[in-house]
């Protein structure tokens, strides 16, 4: 994954590991939800099929979470497919779905190798989509790609490669520890981060030299995968926003996953997706888990007519990384699967979603929109505001046919917040120093490969780039308004800056349809939908962020839901969480930051009315 873009580098003090998905599902809906034909019923012209490596790729079985995957989902298992799709006539084309997940150097070297050979051997149009690329992911997808789409609030992030070395001779002087170290060969330098507050000559040298090779083969590689496009001055030259990545030819296209495999569709006339590698494929059906956890949650509705009422509360984020400062709350993954559910659901007639958000993730926000906005054209969507739908939160308001809020919810907060906490100066009065060598000698090169690094400061070049970023997700998140509330840009723009709003205020600018609590949600919802008085009311998605949490989904095998349960039941010691309740939701809207994004939509202090 991009966690940790860091330096988008070889990461020399800190391990760096892909995000985790729930790997042994089999699926029979398309990555848009809609029904898909048996792979029985082969369409006659040919195959499109989907490698799914949004939960990254593991060298082993044991990824290192709650269970292990099967041989099939492993990286050898991946390259494998990948071989038979290649020597496989009947496929004519493939997705990748990279989401957020990415590769070291290596795997971008070799799999990128392998899919080019893949599109060369058998002629296939090879559609990727990602929701951010940093210089190792950006170099895979040159490869192997056809056609590259990002996210519309996703981010190139080719900065140049910088490797960065920590210096611990101050600390342990100041405590009075002396490290004994020896080495044999003048450049065996690992113990210099114990006996030295800067490297040595030998120890610049060698790390440089290795730096440089890997960037001539990355500029090299990526310069000549991209052959119809310029692309060497901007390789080493971002953050890029995803509109700037592709004028500069960096990627070809700008959009959803949907949009991406549509482009695929219409280049290769067929539409029957098999996925061979990631969360949708499995060689058998196992228990029907989030079936089991919707029916307890109260969520059945045995094919009567009804209105679904979906909780959105607390901070937004792609996934729960299940951290410190975070609450759970909105992600994704597990709102996106409740969210193409119930469309789908042709007993759900209409959805409130209930929202009680701090904001979050600007890329979070801006998928789930999109998903919100693909289920309002099937059926009435509804937005029922609690005590906030603020920043991110409102953005996922405006995506609803109707927003209701009471008249002392707080709403709009219609702004960006980014930046980066950095540490180098207060380490350093504890004697610990961090150094940086770039791969390239160009002036500015260690500030902009390490722009993402907690321990280098901005310089001013680096402070525009990433003021663009925000700039282009912040007229991103106006358009969205002025989309959903049917106003002009300019007049949301008069009523945004990160401005809070009462409901009643709300309401006044129109950023809110009418004031009330759930009730009126609900009577709006029975109008849009033409139903009756007494149609029921179901309170649906309660189960997902345990699913997510258990890494399973659908289809997941008996044996392996009782290993998770069992392994999250070790977890549970979690009591200064609740010492951190009053102020987690705040914390957590911002913990995107921490993760590498350079953006959020989050209300930028603890606000709470009692």
């Amino acid at each position: 994954m991009r966690a940790w873009r860091l330096l988008a580098v070889a990461c020399f003090a800190l391990s760096c590991t892909g995000r985790p998905e729930s790997y042994a599902l089999k699926s029979t809906k398309s990555d848009d939800g809609a029904s898909e034909p048996s792979r029985d019923k082969e369409d006659a012209n040919g195959d499109l099929v989907e490698f799914d490596l949004t939960g990254g790729v593991h060298e082993t079985p044991d990824s290192g979470y709650l269970f292990s995957l099967p041989a099939s989902q492993t990286y050898v298992g991946l390259v494998r497919e990948v071989e038979r799709t290649a020597n496989d006539p009947k496929v004519r084309g493939v997705l990748i779905r990279l989401g957020e997940a990415g590769f070291d150097w290596a795997h971008a070297e070799e799999l990128g190798a392998e899919f080019a050979r893949l599109r060369a051997n058998g002629k296939k149009s090879v559609v990727c989509h990602s929701h951010g690329l940093d210089n190792a992911t950006a170099w895979f997808v040159a490869q192997a790609c056809s056609r590259i789409w990002v996210s519309p609030a996703g981010d190139v992030d080719t900065v140049g490669i910088a490797g960065q070395v920590f210096y611990l001779k101050g600390i342990l002087d100041n405590l009075k520890i002396h490290a004994d170290i020896l080495h044999m060969g003048k450049y065996k330098s690992a113990g210099e981060s114990l006996t030295r507050e800067t490297a040595s000559e030998e120890a610049r040298q060698s790390l440089t030299a290795v730096l440089a090779s890997i960037r001539q083969t990355w500029m090299d590689g990526y310069v000549a995968a991209r052959s119809g496009h310029d692309v060497s001055a901007s390789l080493e030259d971002g953050p890029f926003p995803a509109s700037d990545a592709k004028t500069r030819g960096l990627i070809d296209d700008v959009g959803y996953e949907d949009d991406a495999r549509g482009d695929l569709e219409k280049i290769t006339h067929l539409h029957h997706l098999v996925t061979k590698f990631g969360a949708k494929h499995s060689s058998d059906r196992g228990v029907d888990v989030a079936g089991i956890v919707h029916l307890i949650a109260g969520g059945d509705s045995g094919g009567r007519p009804h209105i679904a009422v979906v909780p959105a509360e607390g901070s937004i984020a792609m996934s729960s990384s299940g951290g410190l400062l975070s609450d759970a709350g909105i992600t994704t993954k597990s709102l996106t699967h409740v969210i193409r559910r119930l469309a789908d659901d042709d007993s759900v007639k209409a959805v409130v979603l209930r929202i009680n958000s701090p904001g979050g993730s600007a890329l979070a926000s801006d998928l789930l929109w999109h998903e919100l906005v693909r289920l309002k054209k099937k059926k009435p969507l509804v937005a029922s505001v609690g005590e906030m739908a603020a920043s991110g939160g409102y953005y996922l308001a405006c995506a609803a046919n109707k927003i209701v809020a009471n008249r002392t919810s707080i709403v709009g907060s219609i702004g960006v917040v980014g930046g980066k906490i950095v540490l180098n100066d207060a380490l350093a009065n504890f004697g610990v120093n961090a150094q940086t060598f770039p791969a390239s000698t160009a002036d500015g090169a260690a500030i902009r490969a390490a722009y993402l690094s907690p321990f280098a400061s901005w310089d001013d070049a680096t402070r525009v780039r990433v003021q663009r970023q925000m700039s282009e997700v912040y007229e991103l998140f106006l358009s969205r308004v002025a989309e959903g509330r049917g106003l002009p840009v300019d007049a949301v723009r008069a009523v945004a800056e990160g401005r809070i709003w009462s409901g009643t205020q709300g309401h006044d600018l129109r950023l809110v349809d009418e004031l009330g609590g759930l009730d009126k949600a609900l009577d709006v919802a029975r109008h849009l939908a033409h139903l009756d008085d007494d149609v029921p009311v179901h309170v649906d998605g309660i189960g997902e962020p345990l699913l997510e949490s258990l890494l399973v989904g659908d289809n997941t095998d008996e044996a392996t839901l009782r290993a998770a349960a069992t392994r999250l039941d070790e977890r549970r010691s979690q009591v200064l969480l609740k010492m951190l309740a009053p102020i987690r939701p705040f914390a957590s809207a911002l913990s995107p930051l921490v993760d590498g994004e350079p953006a959020v939509f989050a209300l930028p202090f603890a606000f709470s009315v009692k």
